[in-house]
């Protein structure tokens, strides 16, 4: 599986890692009868030669809900948000005790992260949760992330752990990001659905063709399909970070992922990469409003790379305080930009259209010229690249 330039590429990406953030999904994780304590158990060996080598590894893990739901005896997956949230109270404490129990045998320690969408996209909490994980990672302990799934309706709703892992993966400055599912990789088909389905060993960029390939049928105890997952490597390529999908149910996965050899389908980061305070602005933080520009300043930011001034400004859209991530659209309503604003919805109503020496007559200060400036700004082409 793979070419010899493939096999090149895999070995210097994995060589260069010292942080790693490995997902690992519930259909790995559960079994007929609940958690599969074999598997973690295996898992729990490979990460810690993975420690004794010298990396740090930040561990998601999914299985909550799926685990409480086989401890309470039902036959299937709960479909009400009651029933998740439920199940997955009951679950959450028997996933965070097997982890514990199986990676102290090797003498590690384990940190329950509980993380939702929110506490990610709020810039405070964001930098309180990593200056949390690096103080862990800097103890020699291993976190054990998962959404909170048992208060957050809204994260049930959205429902996978692919898209918080590759958050963590810049939230934590990982520099490679394994994704452990219960399929090989990627293929160019459904393999569940199609025989004839090929394999795809390495993606160089993910675009419309490589993400027609990923099915958005998730698998029996998982809520994301592998169309999250090569979401979250197109997330994680842009912070400049490589990505393997793999199978987490083959012995010795993430030895042989890290030894370089043909393991999962390998993501390649781009080499233009954002750091890590634009990769939040696009990818992590919920934008609280919207600015409709004209054409004029479309123009200017996609183009001539300057900053959004108050001039360009049409309709303003949303309630939202200085400081907030908000979408900047052009009038066809295809989004140009996102970014931090230097003003509040109110005040922006106020000077939409006007020029800058004119703010502080219309509102009695000034706090900036620019509405969003350069440096806090993600342009469009770089969003879903």
């Amino acid at each position: 599986m793979g070419n010899v330039k493939d096999l090149a590429v895999r070995r210097r990406l994995v060589s260069l890692s010292r942080r790693l953030v490995v997902k690992v999904g519930s259909g790995v994780l559960t079994g007929e009868n609940g958690l599969n304590t074999r598997v973690i158990g295996r898992l729990s060996g490979e990460i810690s030669r993975i420690r004794a080598s010298g990396r740090e590894v930040v561990l998601v893990s999914s299985g909550a809900i799926a685990s409480g739901f086989r401890n309470l005896g039902f036959s299937q997956r709960p479909v009400s948000i009651q029933e998740k949230q439920a199940c997955a109270a009951v679950g959450q404490a028997g996933l965070i005790f097997a982890w514990e129990k199986a990676l102290a045998r090797h003498d590690l320690k384990v940190a329950q992260v509980l993380l939702t969408a929110d506490d990610l996209s709020n810039r405070r909490r964001y930098l309180n949760a990593r200056n949390t994980m690096s103080t862990l990672l800097g103890w020699g302990i291993i976190p054990v992330v998962n959404e909170n799934d048992t208060v957050v309706v809204d994260e049930i709703k959205f429902g996978d752990n692919d898209t918080l892992a590759g958050m963590i993966t810049g939230l934590v400055g990982a520099d490679l990001f394994i994704n452990l599912t219960d399929i090989d990789g990627l293929y160019d088909c459904d393999p569940r659905q199609n025989e004839s389905a090929c394999f795809v060993p390495l993606v160089n960029a993910v675009g419309p063709r490589i993400e027609a390939m990923a099915s958005r049928i998730p698998g029996a105890l998982g809520a994301g399909g592998m169309y999250t997952k090569v979401l979250a490597a197109r997330r994680v390529a842009r912070r400049g970070v490589a990505c393997v999908i793999a199978n987490g149910k083959k012995s010795q996965v993430l030895t042989r992922i890290l030894a370089g050899e043909p393991e999962g389908t390998l993501f390649v980061p781009r080499e233009e990469r954002l750091n890590q305070k634009k990769h939040w602005i696009a990818f992590t933080a919920k934008p609280k409003g919207v600015l409709v520009v004209d054409d004029g300043a479309r123009t200017a930011l996609l183009e001539r790379g300057k900053s959004l001034l108050p001039s360009g400004l049409g309709d303003v859209q949303g309630s939202f305080n200085r400081g907030d991530v908000l979408q900047v659209k052009g009038a066809d309503g295809l989004v140009v930009a996102v970014g931090l604003t230097n003003y509040t919805a109110d005040e922006l109503h106020r000077i939409r259209g006007c020029r800058t020496q004119e703010i502080e007559g219309i509102l009695g200060y000034k706090h900036s010229d620019e509405v969003i400036h350069r440096d806090n700004m993600v342009v469009g082409d770089k969003l879903r690249t």
